[in-house]
């Protein structure tokens, strides 16, 4: 039962610190959609997910007026793609634009799963899938893609690398005039999960069943509230009270996603614990660790408050929910989090220094624009180092990168919505291109001949 202080709490959360359910994500299983032709199974994949998924922008909305809570985002994932198209790889984009078509029948923001899996080999069809991604990104609206390109069982494909440099470079291209983007909607993972309920990076695994839904919270303003009510706590007393308010935060989260799923007759997924900011003020992750003591997020400390951060999160979040999943964590993009731009815009935050937290976050280089001249050997080295750090760390990391077309340092791109604005920062120019070039596959680590 809740008592009164519960209740008052609950709604002093959503009104005051950002308290939302950032996303309700139905993923979709489409393997029963494939047809002799891509035309046949385009139609069939855009049946079925309106279909599945036609009530969820409705019952998001009625759940959110009978609990008070706001509910951001409503998706859809899907299997990967280029399972789907194995046999007319040249012809996926019809798929992608069935997608992007049953996005906007249904109302939903995005929709994720034009993707490959590729973290061992690159098979013949996969390549010519991967080539599909920018021309899709570009002429659709709401469609998300990924591609997985090592783990820590497989260590690291370099040729999937070295073409995901070049995917990222065109995806911007082709939308240079909306600041590339493209890429924006695009990610490069290592050890990617099947059951994320966040964009861009979101599809349905094939170990998943038909149609589940997934519920990513989000509270960086109600951690934040927290910690300010101790400002002279030590460390062991902070780390306790973002275990307890992301216990209450979790708890929130596990109500909407069950009744949801009851709801759209779908199985019950996960809960992921991921605080993800958003560009509004006091909605923020690097205000946390400023909070807890860092001048400016980027300074000396910032990793190892972040690391306490996510691990806080953790443990409480899974004590308040019965499946916890996806990547729960503690988000780091730049442009969706106004503590983030501020420090970017100062230079007090480096690629470098991104990096280094990454090793104790959830994701990765995530939403960070860079000089449009960016060669591509050079994004390609940056998806290689991120892919390292998840493969010796066992943990997903990602980039999703915007060499923004026709800008430098000192430039903005602005996206306007959930995916912000950020000031383009710089990266090193030395020539990775010899290493790049040389292909072949990182060979996985040591540990991971566990069995």
């Amino acid at each position: 039962m809740f008592s009164n202080k519960d209740v008052l709490e609950t709604i002093a959360m959503v009104e005051k610190e950002h308290l939302d359910i950032r996303t309700i994500t139905m993923g979709i299983s489409l393997l029963g959609c494939i047809r002799d032709s891509a035309e046949e199974t385009a139609q069939k994949v855009y049946d079925l997910v309106c279909r599945k998924a036609e009530n969820i922008v409705k019952t998001a909305a009625e759940l959110s007026g009978e609990y008070g809570i706001p509910i951001v985002n409503k998706r859809v994932s899907v299997t990967p793609v280029s399972l789907i198209t194995a046999a007319f790889p040249e012809k996926a984009p019809l798929v992608g634009k069935a997608l992007d078509r049953a996005a906007a029948t249904l109302g939903i923001d995005f929709l994720g799963g034009y993707s490959a899996l590729v973290h061992k080999a690159t098979a013949e069809y996969e390549r010519t899938f991967i080539r599909t991604i920018p021309e899709v990104l570009a002429t659709t609206e709401r469609l998300c893609a990924s591609v997985n390109v090592g783990s820590t069982k497989s260590g690291i494909n370099m040729e999937a690398v070295k073409l995901l440099g070049e995917i990222f470079k065109e995806a911007a291209e082709l939308t240079k005039d909306k600041d590339g983007i493209g890429a924006a909607k695009l990610v490069a993972f290592c050890n990617a999960v099947e059951d994320n309920p966040f964009m861009a990076g979101a599809f349905h695994g094939v170990g998943e069943a038909d149609t589940v839904i997934n519920v990513g919270v989000s509270g960086p303003g109600v951690v934040k509230h927290a910690l300010e009510q101790i400002p002279d706590a030590d460390l062991t007393e902070a780390a306790e009270m973002i275990k307890r308010t992301a216990f209450k935060i979790t708890r929130a989260g596990q109500l909407v996603a069950k009744e949801a799923a009851r709801r759209l007759h779908a199985e019950f997924g996960i809960v992921d614990l991921s605080l993800a900011p958003t560009p509004a003020m006091g909605d923020s992750v690097a205000q946390i660790l400023e909070e807890l003591g860092i001048e400016c997020v980027g300074g000396h400390g910032t990793t190892a408050a972040l690391a306490m951060l996510n691990d806080a999160v953790k443990k409480g979040g899974v004590m308040a929910s019965s499946r916890v999943g996806g990547l729960s964590g503690a988000f780091i993009p730049v442009s969706e989090d106004i503590g983030m731009i501020h420090a970017a815009e100062q230079g007090k935050i480096t690629l470098d220094k991104l990096e280094a937290m990454t090793c104790v976050c959830s994701v990765g280089l995530d939403m960070i624009a860079i000089p449009g001249d960016t060669p591509a050997t050079t994004i390609a080295a940056m998806i290689a180092d991120e892919a390292a750090i998840g493969m010796i760390n066992n943990k997903t990391t990602a980039v999703r990168i915007i060499p923004a077309p026709g800008k430098g340092v000192g430039d903005e791109v602005s996206f306007g919505g959930l995916l912000g604005r950020a000031p383009v920062m710089p990266v090193h120019n030395c020539d990775s291109s010899k290493f790049i070039n040389r292909g072949g596959n990182i060979p996985a680590p040591i540990h991971s001949f566990k069995n």
